[in-house]
């Protein structure tokens, strides 16, 4: 991992056999009430450029033309809304339209969703996997039963996946979305699974059902298309093996072609998920441009308000949201955290947030699983977040081969996924544990398939493999403490309520 601009947050490279590098890398104002009357249309700079603002009222009946008049008043364009959970998205090159429109009565809250002007500026992918050539594709062999690729994922057997697919491969009607950089379904591992109806582009903030517009640009991240494989690559004789390989899979694009995750976008996927048959959402990042959103801004407040709207919405309408802890070995249970990334679009500087109220978002969201990583030795990943009461389960994430060695025959501490145009490849983080949990609800939720979101998740805590503290965590053996772990063996801050267990999914 490189500088404090990196984007990738939930996946790390990590070379195979060598060490890991890690990187780890307010103003209040006031809400009062006024009218629509009371705001002035607002003067414009001669050089403003535009930013993207979500703006948050009471939700259901329609933007009330009071707010939308106030909105124009203010300098802004409506981009769309979503009156189901009263978030409306607005374009505006007034520098202190938010400052405005918070003062009008009826708006909650109101926030700019980036500091840099539309679009955003490109940085570093730091998910970048490791392909398989042509020719460890071709020498792959397997017993029989097994894809060619299957013996390379230690990852399987960790949970217990390889003697699920005994009982059952998943139900035809379960669907988990990728809400991610978008899925490449013409990959042979995920056209047979692929849900075209409940996959969509939605990085302008509202929905592209164009053909294809879920799929990847060709200078994109590969992010998305690994986790998809992760979760439900086909058991067809060909390359790998999903978690659940008999579920449906799609693609929900919240990343715009920079790579990054902007608020009005990842409210689009959380309503697209719960509105199109959606049974379980993955998420593998963070919303940008902050890794932490303090109640006490007023921006982040807005943008924390408008995605935690849409994830209970989704959970609503039946659709268990799963997210990945983040991979700055962060105890997200400590007073304080120094966080050197933010904001990651434009200068990120030092700055030291309590993380009680300043929230990675979707992750620490309520009823969102919050899913921590392990390596092949089954201990917490080196990279891995964690912290009693916040990890709520754990799964393979996979670590540096020189930390965690998996037993032959498979070579690499990564975890094998898909990758666009028919390949292979190595990724880590807890971005890949995460999938690995959602393939495992997706089962439950496939033998169980009335069960609610709520049965779901406690079907999958109770099932989970409960998990001792590793004491001490020495990951690197060099006699000096890497993270201390707090908690029980049922529950802990490295592994939560355990390791994710596939095989009592389908059998339970």
């Amino acid at each position: 991992m490189t500088g404090p601009h990196a984007r990738y947050r939930r996946a790390v490279a990590i070379p195979a056999g060598m060490a890991m590098a890690m990187a780890t890398a307010l103003a209040f104002l006031p809400n009062t009430a006024a009218t629509a009357a009371d705001v002035a249309p607002a003067p414009v700079p001669a050089d403003a450029t535009r930013l993207s603002y979500v703006v948050n009222v009471e939700p259901g009946h329609g933007t009330s033309a009071y707010v939308k008049k106030a909105v124009g008043k203010a300098g802004g364009t409506i981009v769309t809304s979503y009156d189901q959970i009263g978030v409306i998205v607005v374009h505006s090159s007034n520098p202190d339209f938010a400052k405005t429109i918070r003062t009008v009565r009826g708006v909650q809250s109101a926030g700019a969703t980036r500091t840099r002007p539309l679009p955003s500026a490109s940085t570093g992918d730091l998910g970048t996997p490791k392909a398989l050539s042509a020719a460890e594709v071709a020498r792959a062999e397997a017993p029989a039963g097994q894809d060619p690729l299957e013996p390379q994922q230690w990852d399987l057997p960790a949970i217990k996946a390889d003697k699920a697919h005994e009982k059952s491969l998943g139900s035809r009607k379960v669907t988990v979305a990728v809400i991610d950089t978008g899925v490449d379904d013409t990959h042979p591992d995920i056209a047979p699974n692929f849900d075209r109806g409940a996959s969509v582009n939605c990085a302008s903030g509202k929905p592209d059902t164009s053909d294809g517009a879920w799929r990847p640009g060709a200078a994109e991240s590969p992010h998305g298309t690994h986790v998809a494989g992760e979760i439900a690559a086909a058991k067809n004789g060909v390359g790998m093996t999903g978690v659940a390989p008999g579920v449906k899979v799609s693609g929900i694009k919240v990343s715009n072609p920079d790579g990054f995750f902007h608020t009005e976008a990842v409210v689009c996927g959380f309503v697209w998920a719960a509105e199109h048959g959606v049974d379980v959402t993955n998420n593998s990042y963070y919303t940008d441009p902050w890794y932490f959103n303090c109640k006490n801004d007023p921006d982040q407040k807005a943008l924390m308000d408008a995605v935690g709207r849409a994830s209970r919405y989704a959970e609503k309408k039946g659709v268990v949201n799963v997210a990945a802890a983040g991979n700055e070995n962060y105890d997200l249970t400590s007073d304080e955290i120094t966080d050197p990334s933010s904001p990651n679009d434009s200068t990120p500087g030092d700055r030291v947030v309590d993380p009680s109220k300043c929230l990675d978002i979707p992750t620490q969201l309520p009823g969102v699983v919050t899913v921590a990583s392990t390596g092949a030795k089954g201990i917490k990943s080196s990279f891995s977040n964690y912290g009693l009461g916040v990890a709520d389960i754990a799964a393979p994430g996979g670590d540096s081969t020189a930390y965690q060695k998996p037993k032959a025959p498979a070579t690499s501490g990564l975890i094998l996924g898909t990758l666009p145009g028919g390949k292979w490849g190595y990724m880590a983080g807890t971005s890949m544990a995460s999938p690995h949990v959602a393939g495992v609800a997706a089962l439950i939720k496939s033998t169980h398939p009335y069960a609610s979101p709520a049965l779901v998740k406690a079907l999958l805590y109770a099932e989970a493999d409960a998990t001792p503290c590793t004491d001490p965590y020495d990951i690197d053996a060099d006699g000096k403490i890497d993270a201390v772990c707090e908690g029980s063996e049922n529950r802990n801050g490295f592994y939560g309520w355990g390791i994710a267990d596939a095989l009592d999914a389908v059998t339970k």
